[in-house]
Parts: C-alpha cells; structure tokens; sequence
C-alpha cells in the first residue's frame, strides 16, 4: 500500500479557499501514484474557530462527499479526507470521511476524544463509535488527533484485525515529541502500520507542527516529514505482518479477563 500524506498549511476560517487548496493537492500527491490520500484534521476550516463556527462548518458533509466522492473516482485513488468541521442536526461534530477509488464513503467517523485544554468540548459533539473499513481488500481503521493519547481506544479497534491505523491531526508544534513517540508506540504495541497526517502552518495561538509519520509494526519509522507543509509519501510492505504476529504474538498472550478499565 503506498500513502502520500498531505501536510497541508490550511487558511485559518476561509473554507472556501481551502477546499480549493485540498483538491490541488490531492491532485498533486498523485502524480506519484499512491493507492492513499490522506488529509489533515479540521483541514475545511483550520483549528478551530470559535466565531461563527456553525456556518463556517459543511453540512452534513454535503460539500465533501460532493467534492471527493467524484474526485477519488476521476483519480482512481483511495482517499482518507482527514476530518472537517461538521455541522449536523444536534450539533458539530469533528467528522472524518473516507473514500473508495469508486467513490463511495467507506467510513465516517466522529471524533470521540475532544481536546478539552483548547475548548473543543465546548464547541464540538463527541463522536460515539469507532470506524474501521477496508480499502483495496486491507483492513483499516482511523482516529483523529487527541484520540491516540487513549490506548483503549485503538487496541479496541486493533482487536479487529487491523493492519493499518490511518491519524489525522492538528497537532502543535511544542509536542512533536509525544506526537512521535505515541504514534511509534501504538504501532508496536497493536502490531500494524499507523499513518499520521498532520498539519503545518499557525492559527491564533497555536503553531502547528508537521513532522507527518509512518510507522511500521516495529516501532521502525519508514517516513517523516518536517515542519512545513510538504506530501510525505512512503511504501507500506504489509506482507512483514504476519512474521511480526507470530513471532511475539501479543494477541494471543492478552489476559481480558482481567482487565478492568472503567
């Protein structure tokens, strides 16, 4: 599975341009033919305004799906849209959408750990489910930012049988480190490639800080993107899981009839 993640340095509550912007560089990224897309979290509007939040949002996902449902089917490319802000019925919720190369949404998944030292909570829904799916016959979950600081949350998902871990974030600069060393160890200890996409660029208070990652199940990282914004592409070889599993098969060797995690 080859990924080409876009680190993309989105106009801070100018949706408009920066839907403009995403489709050029998903555009650009397959140039080089990857069978992924991903995008970075809250790209549509940045992170996140707090004025006029609730028109700033898409619809439902309306301009999205209309936008990359026909796109990933023109290019013939799985893509993973990060996550945008989403206005639905009973609230905002910090969506991410994910499409087939037919053009089908596969998965929609509402961010279900909101990031409460920056006021998330307060102006976005918490999400009530997880998402896995598969693309091109591979199982694949995601998870959006915060949500990788929850172990319980991924080894849930891990549970499934997954084999690649896609995250989309806004992660700030100041916390590189946890962002590499909590990607890297949830790829070790879940035994599967974890696909992080984040943003570049500043907002009001906050400088985000790039440095996208893969990570295979080793904990080894095959690709790492700087600060600025950039595509980081890199070449999953899938055909290592099954070696990794067998040979320390921490699946099999679990206790959850122990575990008590309320």
């Amino acid at each position: 599975m080859k990924t080409a993640c876009i680190q993309m340095d989105m106009a801070f509550a100018k949706p408009e341009d920066n839907f403009k912007k995403a489709v050029s560089l998903v555009r650009e990224a397959k140039r080089n033919n990857p069978d992924v897309i991903i995008l970075p979290e809250t790209w549509n509007v940045g992170f996140f305004p707090q004025e006029n939040l609730d028109t700033l949002s898409d619809l439902d996902g309306k301009q999205l799906k209309e936008t990359f449902s026909s796109l990933s089917k023109e290019l013939d490319v799985n893509i993973v849209a990060g996550s945008i802000a989403n206005r639905k019925a009973d609230g905002i919720y910090n969506t991410s959408y994910v499409f087939d190369r037919s053009g089908n949404v596969v998965a929609e998944y509402d961010k279900t750990h909101l990031f409460s030292p920056m006021g998330e909570d307060k102006f976005f829904k918490k999400g009530d489910h997880i998402s896995t799916f598969n693309l091109d016959g591979i199982k694949c979950g995601i998870i959006i930012c915060y949500d990788v600081r929850f172990p319980e949350l991924v080894r849930t998902m891990s549970t499934k049988g997954l084999d690649v871990l896609f995250m989309v974030s806004q992660w700030p600069l100041v916390r590189v480190p946890h962002l590499d060393a909590l990607t890297k160890a949830r790829a070790i200890e879940n035994q599967m490639f974890v696909v992080c996409c984040n943003s570049a660029g500043k907002a009001p208070g906050t400088v985000f800080g790039g440095n996208s990652s893969v990570n295979d199940p080793w904990g080894v990282t095959i690709a790492h993107a700087k600060e600025e914004e950039e595509i980081l592409y890199a070449d999953l070889d899938l055909s290592i899981l099954d070696s990794i599993r067998t040979s320390i098969n921490v699946f099999a060797d679990r206790r959850p009839d122990i575990y008590k995690i309320n």
